[in-house]
């Protein structure tokens, strides 16, 4: 997976990235940018108008998220923000000088770093229940086909049995039927390769070192999640081209992802900041930046035509971003640094 994604033909470092294959928040709306702004200004006041302010993207793509702040930043902060897009490909030439391209999370980050669908996309395993307990799921480059191999490691089993305890097989069963599954499949996949696991180990310790590298202010992580209470039955691993979902084959020419476990991640990250997390909806996260999906009157269509056209399309893009069926269900993961910011993070 790592090589598929991140090696030298690798999906995210070869190609014309990930915005030519499917659709994030980034992209969506600029209305996501200029909510991530507010939440700027607002941690700027709280660390006291700090002379340095950084904006890290993690993972940023061909850097559209800082491109769109660099163009909204105030008067206030622009001499102040240094933007930093962290990505393993080449720095596109397009790219505004102003905005740094690195290939490591910087030290000592003061400010906000953002990590858009990044964990997601983190390198991970996969296991299988068998009568001699978890083992490791191979994977063959080249088709994809999969075998079972190796006992999981102490450390992979441990987090296991505690962020992704194995289910009985009446359980089991009972999921698969609940999906419209026959029981007889389900039998088949249980005692196959469908009671298979992720295990989210190595984005607990990505994320933690993300927080590691930050001297003080607010990481933000945005993403397809699920809690110890829903794990999805058979796991999420899947792999997307050109705006479609496929067969996650890592050969480096499509897109392969897996879910996050937020509440180990966030756990993982807790311990190292040694401050409490904030875990909401992306809708929830929206709105209380000020984001409102809500159509305009339509007496504004007879007093300003264009005005209401504008705010017509402003509405509409915000009800993507907080769709809660869609880009609205991603987990918003706020992880404060020895700071407190209201009132996002009063809950």
């Amino acid at each position: 997976m790592a090589t598929a994604l991140y090696g030298p033909d690798g999906f995210f470092v070869s190609g014309p990235g990930p915005a030519a294959h499917f659709r994030t928040s980034v992209h969506a709306s600029p209305v996501f940018a200029s909510c991530l702004l507010r939440l700027l200004s607002s941690l700027d006041a709280a660390l006291g108008h700090p002379a340095r302010l950084d904006v890290v993207d993690v993972g940023a793509g061909r850097g559209e998220l800082l491109r769109s702040l660099s163009v909204a930043v105030g008067v206030s902060l622009a001499d102040r923000v240094r933007l930093i897009a962290v990505e393993k490909a080449p720095r596109p030439e397009d790219l505004p000088a102003e905005i740094e391209w690195v290939d490591e999370i910087p030290q000592g980050v003061t400010g906000l770093l953002v990590a858009t669908e990044w964990l997601d996309n983190v390198p991970l395993d996969l296991a299988v229940h068998t009568p001699e307990g978890w083992r490791y799921l191979q994977v063959d480059p080249a088709t994809g086909e999969e075998s079972t191999g190796a006992p999981v490691s102490a450390e992979d089993a441990d987090w296991l049995a505690h962020w992704w305890p194995a289910p009985p097989p009446d359980a089991l069963i009972k999921k698969f039927a609940s999906a419209g599954t026959a029981k007889t499949d389900a039998n088949l996949l249980i005692n196959g390769l469908g009671d298979r696991v992720e295990i989210g180990r190595s984005r607990d310790e990505a994320w933690a070192e993300a927080i590691g590298e930050m001297a003080r202010g607010i990481a933000l992580a945005v993403d397809y999640g699920h809690l110890r209470g829903g794990r999805p039955v058979g796991g999420s691993l899947t792999g997307y081209r050109g705006g479609r979902q496929v067969a996650p084959v890592p050969d480096g020419s499509c897109d392969v992802t897996a879910h996050v476990a937020m509440d180990s991640v966030a756990s993982a990250g807790e311990r190292v900041a040694r401050w409490a997390y904030t875990l909401v909806s992306q809708r929830e996260g929206l709105r209380a930046l000020g984001a409102d999906g809500g159509r305009p009157p339509l007496s504004l269509a007879s007093l300003d035509p264009p005005g209401y056209v504008r705010a017509l399309a402003a509405a509409s893009s915000v009800a993507e971003l907080t769709d809660p069926a869609g880009l609205g269900g991603h987990w918003w993961l706020l992880q404060p640094v020895d700071v407190t910011l209201d009132p996002l993070m009063a809950r």
